[in-house]
């Protein structure tokens, strides 16, 4: 039965996302998820079932492309799972899971903890970091038609979560206000691992597109 429910979100989320900004799209999705199971096999208290349906529903309706309405993605969410007749129990944690994965600038707390919670989040945070970071970060760019750098622009390492959520800023400067923190950021041991080596690649990045950018190679 909860293969069943897991087969069937997958189907579902596929095709919510069929026509997904690149790096917010079923692929991400699909990162996601296999990073959450990867952490979650280190994590013997997880619940796997709560895991993977936080992981294919985190971003159902990300509220960047809903004029930030953080209540569309929970309502879709609880909505499609109640068809499926899953337990109230794991409804309910799995959106509060949705309600409280997103950065949003990194200094806002968090309502709600758990371990499920800890898992989805170090696995959508590790899809944000290295060579797949990189990527999505400079697509989502592109997608908002920022400028790529602008040295005159600084980083705001102190932003609340609307400011976060409206920000034009360059898209090097997103490494810094929040690519480069979530290395430090990570809940389980596993994440913290895995987290350790996109970070360094990504530092290495930043040293190779300064140097280019000042013609000094």
């Amino acid at each position: 039965m909860q293969q069943t429910i897991i087969t069937t979100t997958i189907d579902f989320v596929r095709q919510q996302l069929a026509n997904a900004e690149g790096g917010h799209d079923w692929f991400h999705i699909e990162r996601v998820w296999k990073n959450a199971q990867l952490i979650a096999s280190k994590e013997t208290n997880a619940d796997p079932m709560i895991v993977e349906l936080g992981a294919l529903l985190h971003d159902i309706a990300d509220s960047k492309f809903h004029d930030g309405d953080e209540t569309v993605g929970p309502r879709v969410a609880r909505e499609f799972l109640e068809y499926q007749q899953v337990d109230d129990r794991i409804i309910d944690h799995v959106i509060k899971i949705i309600e409280n994965i997103s950065f949003k600038g990194g200094n806002v707390d968090q309502s709600f903890k758990s371990i499920e919670l800890d898992i989805v989040q170090d696995a959508d945070r590790l899809d944000a970091l290295g060579a797949i970071g990189i990527a999505r970060t400079f697509n989502y760019g592109g997608f908002k038609n920022r400028t790529i750098y602008d040295p005159a622009v600084k980083p705001d390492l102190n932003m609340d979560k609307e400011t976060y959520k409206k920000s034009t800023a360059p898209t090097i400067n997103h490494f810094y206000e929040k690519l480069l923190l979530l290395k430090d950021r990570m809940n389980t041991k596993a994440g913290k691992q895995l987290a350790q080596k996109r970070h360094q690649f990504m530092e290495h990045y930043l040293e190779q597109f300064y140097a280019e950018w000042n013609g000094e190679v």
